[in-house]
């Protein structure tokens, strides 16, 4: 879990216990009106449970501070739209992530993005996005709309051929090289890969192993113009719009694309990884 996500929950803890001990109330006193375990208001108040609305909303109630509700769900949104575990988001499956993407990027003029284990979604062909969502959905136990999936993510494609808008993207070599799919449709994605680098409105690099490196490869991230970064961890996602956040990312992506090659070189790594396929 993310500091910043900790510190959040552990601020509306501290706010549940104030207005608890304003209106001079126990913590059994609550769970017992509530009808909830005593270690419930204790998780809550502590910061080691994230509330529901529902559970803001009979908190207010309990304490007599009806005016409060909407003060805490407040609260609760705003650090719920920065962390957003894939357990939740994937509840229905993954067409509706997909779709949330193709809103972003219709919104979005320059995008910045690195990835260092998989292909980038927006280059990505059919075959391959269903072997990465199909692969997902078996790690995280989720819905397997796989091919509704597809289609959104092939509709997020229609941004490389938009006129008006910049494509920039950084590849660390390995991605190039994960075998999340059979050898066959990872030869075809290669192959995908040499056209984007024809693409007037699309910067492909590639980051060589042997580069050498201000920062290490880390999770994958997108910085959409500069209002917001959305970077992947194994558990959740997190949409960040702040402006410190903002500025990270944009120093990190600063120094990735020092190390990385373009045109003919970054054609040369991609047509390396094509040929070791053909010889492992």
């Amino acid at each position: 879990m993310s500091t910043d996500h900790q510190h959040a929950r552990a601020s509306l803890g501290a706010r549940l216990r104030e207005l608890r001990t304003d209106a001079g109330l126990t913590g059994r006193e609550v769970a017992r009106r509530l009808d909830w375990p005593p270690s419930k208001v204790s998780k809550l108040e502590t910061g080691r449970q994230t509330p529901s609305t529902g559970d803001l909303e009979a908190w207010a109630r309990i304490v007599e501070r009806p005016d409060a509700a909407h003060e805490l769900c407040a609260l609760l949104r705003s650090f719920e739209t920065r962390y957003r575990t894939w357990k939740r988001q994937l509840a229905t499956g993954h067409r509706a992530r997909q779709e949330a993407g193709v809103i972003e990027m219709q919104r979005t003029r320059t995008l910045r993005g690195f990835e260092s284990g998989i292909i980038p979604g927006i280059f990505q062909t059919a075959d391959y996005a269903r072997n990465v969502l199909t692969r997902y959905a078996e790690l995280r136990g989720t819905p397997r709309d796989i091919e509704p999936a597809v289609n959104a993510r092939m509709k997020r494609q229609e941004a490389l051929y938009a006129p008006g808008r910049r494509i920039h993207a950084l590849l660390w070599e390995g991605a190039l090289r994960v075998l999340v799919c059979p050898p066959d449709v990872l030869a075809g994605q290669l192959d995908r890969l040499s056209g984007v680098l024809g693409l007037s409105n699309v910067s492909l690099g590639v980051i060589p192993f042997e580069a050498p490196l201000g920062v290490a490869p880390g999770d994958g991230f997108w910085i959409y113009d500069h209002r917001l970064v959305i970077s992947e961890t194994w558990h959740a996602e997190m949409w960040l719009d702040d402006h410190d956040s903002i500025t990270l990312f944009t120093t990190i992506w600063d120094s990735l694309s020092s190390a990385a090659v373009h045109g003919q070189k970054a054609q040369r790594l991609i047509a390396r990884a094509h040929a070791a396929l053909r010889t492992g």
